[in-house]
């Protein structure tokens, strides 16, 4: 995994998973009918869910556990082809990966009340880099 993401989890004290899930990368998956990226499953296999900001804005990203249910709740799957619910700004919006029809993805953010890709604004060309955004500084909430 790269660097960046691993120096990223201990400067921000990602909360450690300690403890074997009951949901699996595949059950994720096989819901949502993508593949998710590599950075983005090392968190989900190595981090139980994060709650706090991240330079000036506050994320959070939910947990193993929480992924399909989240998704299940909000119906971004079904309403957003080719996107994933993986957190929310604490606010009206989540933070989805979209993946265009090459399999290329960007993180996004998007509303929850109004679910329509014309809303969506990219934060990030990977899970990593979107981290990376925010420990600079960069901010769209």
């Amino acid at each position: 995994m790269t660097k960046d993401l691993v120096n990223l989890t201990v400067k921000y004290s990602f909360p450690k998973r300690d403890l074997k899930s009951s949901i699996e990368i595949a059950d994720i998956e096989s819901y949502s009918n993508l593949k998710l990226p590599e950075d983005y499953v090392y968190y989900l296999e190595n981090y139980f869910g994060f709650d706090q900001f991240i330079g000036v804005e506050f994320i959070k990203l939910w947990s193993l556990e929480e992924i399909i249910e989240a998704n299940e709740s909000y119906n971004i799957v079904n309403e957003l082809q080719q996107t994933i619910g993986i957190g929310s700004n604490g606010s009206g919006e989540f933070i989805g990966i979209e993946f265009d029809e090459n399999e290329n993805i960007k993180i996004i953010l998007s509303p929850f009340i109004d679910l329509d890709s014309k809303y969506n604004i990219e934060i990030g060309s990977s899970f990593t880099d979107f981290l990376i955004r925010l420990d600079n500084g960069v901010d769209w909430f």
